[in-house]
């Protein structure tokens, strides 16, 4: 006999809190279990009319906002034309033929050195980038060895779990890829460990789980130079980073150097799911034979994250956003200010307030949701508030969110 019909009548005598618990699966055991009715620009909406300022804007997500009006637009305008046609690679899709031009566009420098990264490969996600980087060094090197940072964070499927830099995350999962080894990220010793067995480092550039750790602006100069003698590709995970995040378009120009790869995701979606791996076309070339169809993805550059995405990139550099970040993150510097706030960290927008530890944040974390902000802690350091908010956040806006930490940081004794 057939089941009758969902229909959401079915459903007014049982809370969405109840379903969600009932039949989402979980991640832990304590979820905010926020219910959100409505997004705009850097606020969120909940059901019993509570408004909320976005300070981590989706973990770096909402770059340009929630629901962008340009971004918008561009969904709307692509569902008019076509969703999913083909697995990637096989159809010209306009979407993803204009967002790649734009993303090599940001990326040439005028870097003679190195060949610019001019070939891009879509996914649906940072994990799936990283996963496919990984695949992309080992076949153009034909090594096995990669290496991490500890408190590294790429990604929790397999391939992206092994590279991760805490044991606590891995040691139920194992076992995981061999041939993974970590070096301490900054850290201008450790570098001697890439040798001519190492197919690729993946590093971010500035440590984020571990806390926004940002390294000696000549590391990776040395890094680039120990890459290059023994022949190990050079893949920058840009998924926090990327689009804005921290004052340029992409961190690493901050530093001097130019990879051999870069990943991104989060930022780049404008909200819409998206992720890329982008090398130079000699690189890439591998995945076209021995064996063709060397890695392959069905919704890999899906045409309506792809519009999303040209619109969000479009949106930071016509909008010119990146000319006021420096700015913004000093009003958030000057105005967090308070007994218990041992330290800020930051590059742009990629902040960390720290605090004595975990037992100290967590009640002003919570306390500050109910207040109508919304902030979060780091993976591998649990000490320290994230502050990572849509880059179009006004100076109001950080006022009356700095104000709204500082106060309920004074309830706690």
């Amino acid at each position: 006999m057939f089941q009758q019909p969902y229909h959401q009548n079915s459903i007014q005598l049982i809370t969405h809190r109840e379903l969600f618990l009932k039949n989402l699966a979980q991640t832990s055991d304590f979820p905010l279990a926020l219910e959100i009715e409505k997004a705009e620009g850097v606020y969120l909406y909940g059901k019993d009319g509570q408004k909320y300022i976005d300070l981590i804007a989706g973990i770096g997500v909402s770059n340009v906002g929630h629901r962008h009006p340009k971004v918008l637009q561009a969904i709307h305008n692509q569902l008019d034309k076509y969703l999913h046609l083909m697995v990637y690679g096989e159809y010209i899709q306009t979407p993803q033929v204009e967002l790649a031009e734009a993303l090599v566009k940001t990326l040439d420098l005028g870097c003679k050195k190195y060949p610019v990264l001019d070939n891009v490969y879509f996914t649906n996600s940072g994990t799936e980038a990283i996963e496919g980087a990984m695949k992309l060094a080992k076949r153009f090197t034909e090594r096995q060895e990669i290496i991490s940072c500890f408190n590294a964070y790429h990604g929790a499927t397999q391939g992206a779990l092994s590279l991760s830099g805490s044991e606590n995350f891995k040691r139920n999962y194992r076992p995981l890829l061999p041939q993974i080894k970590q070096i301490r990220h900054g850290n201008f010793d450790d570098i001697q460990k890439i040798s001519c067995r190492t197919a690729a480092i993946i590093i971010e550039i500035v440590s984020g789980e571990a806390g926004v750790r940002i390294p000696d602006y000549e590391y990776f100069k040395a890094l680039r130079k120990q890459c290059d003698l023994t022949g190990t590709l050079l893949i920058v995970d840009e998924i926090q980073t990327g689009f804005g995040r921290t004052g340029t378009f992409w961190a690493f120009q901050q530093f001097g150097f130019y990879p051999d790869v870069l990943v991104c995701a989060k930022g780049m979606g404008g909200g819409m799911p998206i992720g890329a791996f982008i090398a130079n076309q000699k690189i890439m070339s591998v995945f076209k034979n021995n064996p063709i169809l060397g890695h392959i993805t069905t919704f890999g550059g899906h045409p309506v994250s792809c519009a999303a995405s040209l619109a969000t990139l479009n949106v930071i550099l016509e909008e010119k956003l990146l000319d006021d970040i420096q700015r913004k993150a000093q009003i958030f510097k000057d105005l967090l200010v308070h007994e218990k706030i041992k330290e800020i960290r930051n590059q742009g927008l990629m902040m960390a307030v720290e605090f004595e530890d975990f037992e100290t944040l967590k009640p002003i974390i919570d306390k500050a949701i109910k207040k109508g902000v919304i902030t979060d802690w780091f993976l591998f350091c649990d000490n320290s508030m994230r502050i990572a908010p849509p880059l179009i956040i006004t100076e109001e806006e950080i006022r009356m969110a700095c104000q709204t930490i500082i106060s309920v940081s004074s309830l706690f004794n």
